[in-house]
């Protein structure tokens, strides 16, 4: 059997050493290896590679593993097969890029030293959130062993093989034609119409085809809104406490953000002032977890047709719902087309997934159009052939009953936890959704609370982010439970009354 010579194949083991770290499988593995090794350069035009042999024996692979990989790349212009000579890298194969231009100068060497001075970026831009209050965790929160936080999902309760179906299914060559033309401003024809005759049914909603557009994600259909409606001197009534991002989305287009005090019974309608537009999220408010009650919503639209203004309408974790009765959308009560609405399609499978919906009146969803496709141009129209599928073939109302079973299961555990570990802080259990909104005790801050949490493996959510004019101390903090493990969660409260039971300590002490 033929070898490398002793002193080559060190080598090739350094070169093709696999990444075991990319969840690909093996083949896939050895094919982006080689990819990289000749995309960066380190196996000129020409080169040679090792046999299929070879590299088997030297990575301890199969030489059929070996043998399918040079064959792709064979196939796809990364190699070429010389007989009786071997396989080496195809002339070509790495893509010329300007900076291989002689005429390039590097910018650090000293001839390429820059002349002249650098934009003076904060004075020329003009609508920033670096220093407004908002969500966030530690770049490194997976390491917590207790991440009661935002912008998670739960691993365990992904559909994987339900949704890898309709992708595998969009990707035949039969769909390709429905989803790879350039839509402009249009959308996917099924999805528009499973949103309008799978989902918003259940929101007793009814609406037509022109009436429904696709967003990337709530958080976009928010900004869009503010976009085409709002000026600097627009007045918009806002939930107090109320959802940061997108509180933070409107003020760069208007200063007149209104506060809106809410309590168990969600916006208080008897405290609107005089008004353009009010945001509210009546299924579950954000972040207190309270319903809007149907009477508040009969008035809140009598209000809006009295004073001549708009609601906007985030129908935030409405399919959340484990308790009671679902209490109908403001929208399916607007008779004269004052409700906007919002609907997320992604929230409960991942939010990464960043698919969106709005609901309004013909002439205003016409004119979004237009803005995203200025924006945009369209969400992916792949993604939405998939979805409208996920849909059709009833996973995303199956996945919606397996998700509320678990979270009313770590509701129920995270309210004993906190009566059974830290009664001194109140907290009403929540009929849906995904979080717990928790008042301290008035001496104690949420904020500086989260970051005592994080000494004991806890990440919680500091409630002074969702105010736009906090209380100090701000002594409340929300608890999301949306990819936390059922098993983690006692364990997580009494770790956090130990961080709580240190800061008394310490208060005591003076």
């Amino acid at each position: 059997m033929s070898a490398k010579p002793p002193s080559t194949t060190p080598l090739w083991a350094q070169l093709f050493a696999l990444d075991h770290h990319t969840g690909l499988p093996l083949q896939s593995r050895l094919r982006l290896k080689v990819v990289q090794v000749i995309l960066d350069g380190r196996l000129a035009a020409g080169a040679a590679l090792p046999s299929s042999r070879d590299l088997a024996q030297v990575l301890g692979l199969s030489r059929n593993t070996v043998t399918a990989v040079y064959q792709q790349l064979v196939d796809e212009g990364y190699l070429e097969s010389r007989p009786r000579s071997g396989v080496f890298v195809q002339s070509g194969a790495r893509p010329l890029s300007i900076a291989q231009a002689d005429r390039i100068v590097d910018p650090f060497s000293a001839e390429g030293a820059a002349t002249g001075a650098a934009p003076q970026w904060q004075q020329r831009v003009l609508r920033s959130l670096r220093q407004q209050p908002t969500l966030s965790k530690p770049d490194q929160w997976r390491e917590f062993a207790y991440p009661f936080v935002y912008g998670t999902h739960d691993a365990q309760l992904f559909p994987t093989e339900d949704f890898r179906e309709c992708c595998v299914r969009s990707l035949a060559r039969s769909q390709l034609p429905n989803w790879t033309p350039d839509f402009e401003t249009d959308d996917m024809p099924d999805l528009i119409e499973q949103i309008r005759t799978r989902l918003l049914p259940k929101r007793g909603v009814f609406a037509r085809p022109e009436e429904i557009l696709v967003t990337v994600g709530a958080q976009h259909a928010c900004y869009l809104v503010a976009e085409a409606l709002f000026d600097r001197g627009t007045r918009v009534g806002f939930e107090e406490p109320g959802y940061p991002h997108v509180r933070n989305a409107f003020s760069l287009r208007t200063s007149q953000l209104i506060g809106i005090p809410v309590d168990h019974e969600g916006l208080v309608v008897d405290a609107l002032p005089d008004l353009d537009y009010v945001f509210v999220t009546p299924s579950h408010q954000s972040p207190t977890t309270h319903t809007l009650s149907l009477e508040r919503r009969q008035w809140l639209l009598r209000k809006a047709a009295l004073q001549d203004f708009v609601i906007v309408e985030d129908d935030y974790e409405a399919e959340n719902l484990y308790a009671g009765e679902p209490t109908p959308a403001l929208k399916s009560l607007d008779k004269t087309g004052r409700v906007i609405y919002i609907g997320s399609l992604s929230k409960s499978l991942s939010p990464a997934l960043r698919l969106g919906y709005i609901v309004a009146q013909k002439e205003l969803i016409e004119e979004l159009r237009v803005l995203r496709h200025a924006m945009v141009r369209h969400p992916s129209a792949f993604l939405q052939h998939a979805y409208a599928l996920f849909l059709s073939l009833g996973h995303h109302d199956s996945h919606a009953r397996r998700v509320n079973q678990v979270l009313r299961q770590r509701m129920d555990a995270v309210t004993a936890a906190l009566a059974a570990h830290l009664p001194e802080c109140e907290s009403q259990p929540a009929q849906g959704g995904a979080s717990v909104w928790v008042k301290t005790p008035d001496w104690l801050d949420g904020a500086a609370l989260s970051l005592r949490a994080r000494q004991h493996g806890v990440l919680i959510e500091p409630g002074d982010v969702f105010f736009a004019n906090p209380p100090r101390p701000c002594p409340y903090f929300r608890l999301r439970l949306s990819s936390i493990d059922l098993g983690q969660i006692e364990p997580g409260i009494r770790a956090l009354r130990d961080a709580v039971r240190g800061m008394e300590r310490e208060r005591e002490r003076g």
